[in-house]
């Protein structure tokens, strides 16, 4: 087995360990001790609340509060906190946990799995992650629980206030408020409203950025290249987004201000997005789209990535170098960037297609905004989730496999040969 292991491509590690806590996953959530009395799970909407899990989405097919017992609720949560944290870095964990030495197979795939540099430096790394990770949860619970104190006893609120913070800094939209309401019955707790996104934008950015930002004292001249682009186009489609959706939709400034943080890839929801118009819920599908940043808790094509495909677009048609923030960005960086993009398009697309023709009762919207809420790992939804077919959910679980883990590792996992042996000379052939 250890022969075998040692053989495996990074991507196939990363994704077989995904695989495997989601199988754990599902069956933990579907033990008796899991469910509460008197309800029926059955096992497809086990495993696709374990894959929602732990591809830190939110998508849901049962109602998590209305479901699980505490204990299924935690053992929920721990799935989050596994699937954000990422499976590598919690087995680096547990290694350092328990005093043993990280080898250069682990180290390598810790660095893989969060785009970590170098090798160098990577265990403290870890021990980075957790701590920031632990800093965050807790003070998200700690601010969340002042509000849900007020609805609920002490005990039942510090537990809704943990889960709602490690769910919210994971970027996983699940809540355990119970009657499929999400966070619509605190629209206008501004106290709520502006953790979550506090929390839904710092697990956004990524560890790298939110380290760089403590080590160089939150000064702009200071911060790399890569800090710079997460940070400026964060906030400018967060900007954009509250603009586009409060002109599409009938919702406060702040309803408006949480969904274009939250359509990044959180999925929490202060407004029922069924009503939302098409224009408002097609802002959503591009804000989703785009995702959050590398090395974050977030999915979809991400935030440095957009950049780039503007920066080579702009490149082209002005037949100037691709540069940004006084750094020229390397070709190969636009041409990953741009196999990234086409591979999720593709992704989308198909899924779209193929759960239109599974539900033919669903509008093409409503698909499209479900399958690019699975790939970008937010859990969004116009209300569809509950109804689908067996078919549409296996197809959403593995949607939301390829998100977590991106297109590209997917592509690359079928990768056996070790190079091209023939090289063919260059030909012309005519573009645009």
């Amino acid at each position: 087995m250890s022969k075998i292991f040692k053989k495996l491509s990074a991507g196939r590690i990363i994704a077989l360990g995904f695989a495997l806590v989601i199988l754990i996953g599902s069956v933990l959530l579907i033990l008796p001790c899991s469910v509460q009395d008197g309800v029926e799970l059955d096992y497809i909407d086990s495993l696709y609340t374990s894959t929602s899990a732990v591809c830190v989405t939110g998508l849901i097919a049962v109602d998590a509060g209305d479901t699980f017992t505490p204990l299924g609720q935690f053992f929920l949560g721990m799935l989050i906190q596994v699937g954000g944290l990422g499976v590598t870095t919690v087995g680096v964990g547990i290694i350092l946990a328990v005093g043993k030495r990280v080898n250069l197979k682990s180290r390598n795939l810790v660095r893989e799995a969060t785009n970590f540099g170098t090798g160098k430096g990577i265990v403290l790394f870890v021990r980075d992650i957790f701590i920031t990770t632990l800093i965050f949860e807790l003070f998200g619970a700690l601010l969340s629980f002042t509000v849900f104190v007020q609805d609920y006893p002490p005990l039942r609120a510090a537990g809704i206030s943990l889960f709602h913070s490690v769910a919210a800094f994971n970027n996983s939209g699940f809540d355990i408020l119970g009657n499929l309401q999400n966070l619509i019955p605190y629209r206008d707790n501004i106290m709520l409203n502006l953790v979550t996104c506090g929390l839904i934008f710092f697990g956004g950015i990524g560890f790298l950025v939110i380290r760089e930002l403590w080590t160089k004292r939150l000064n702009w001249k200071k911060l790399s290249m890569h800090a710079k682009t997460v940070l400026s186009v964060s906030g400018v489609l967060i900007v954009l987004g509250t603009i586009l959706i409060k002109l599409s939709e009938d919702v406060t400034w702040l309803g408006a201000f949480f969904h274009s943080i939250s359509a990044r890839t959180a999925g929490f929801s202060t407004y029922p997005l069924g009503t939302f118009s098409n224009a408002g819920l097609l802002v959503l599908v591009v804000l989703m789209f785009i995702g959050a940043s590398p090395g974050s808790t977030g999915g979809g094509i991400k935030t440095s990535t957009f950049l780039v495909l503007i920066q080579g677009i702009k490149s082209a048609a002005t037949n100037k170098s691709e540069k940004a923030f006084r750094y020229a960005i390397p070709k190969e960086t636009f041409r990953k960037a741009t196999v990234i993009t086409l591979l999720s398009v593709g992704v989308v697309l198909t899924g779209t297609y193929l759960m239109v023709l599974m539900e033919p009762d669903i509008s093409f919207m409503d698909a499209l905004f479900e399958i690019t809420s699975a790939f970008g790992t937010v859990g969004l939804s116009t209300g569809i989730t509950p109804g689908l077919t067996i078919g549409s959910k296996l197809l959403s679980i593995a949607v939301m496999f390829i998100g977590r883990l991106g297109p590209l590792t997917i592509a690359s996992l079928w990768y056996f040969t070790g190079g091209e042996r023939v090289k063919y000379p260059e030909g012309n052939i005519a573009i645009g």
